[in-house]
């Protein structure tokens, strides 16, 4: 699935053209859920443990799963029109996207 048109719901500003989702939309139901209970708890593995009710090995063997899958999803986009919106966000630098544009 790719998302093709972005709206501002305060503004009604639309932007259309190809996206790219983050690593994170890529992950299941499951591994998303254990995502959010990671960031919540600020990467505090006991913490996510205690609110799985599972033991410490498991939700370590889980988070590694997990951080492997979000690696197999990231794509660095060399698309001149993505990489300029990336400079605009204040996301690249001017030197960092000369690079990508490059291919370095």
């Amino acid at each position: 699935m790719k998302v093709v048109r972005l709206e501002c719901s305060q503004c009604g500003a639309e932007i259309a053209g190809e996206f790219d989702l983050c690593p994170v939309c890529h992950l299941d139901g499951e591994l998303k859920k254990l995502y959010d209970l990671f960031i919540k708890a600020r990467g505090n593995l006991k913490q996510v443990q205690r609110e799985l009710g599972l033991s410490y090995p498991t939700v370590r063997l889980r988070i590694e799963d997990m951080f492997r899958k979000l690696g197999q999803n990231e794509r660095v986009s060399r698309d001149p029109a993505s990489i300029l919106t990336r400079v605009r966000s204040g996301e690249l630098s001017v030197d960092e996207a000369e690079q990508l544009l490059r291919g370095n």
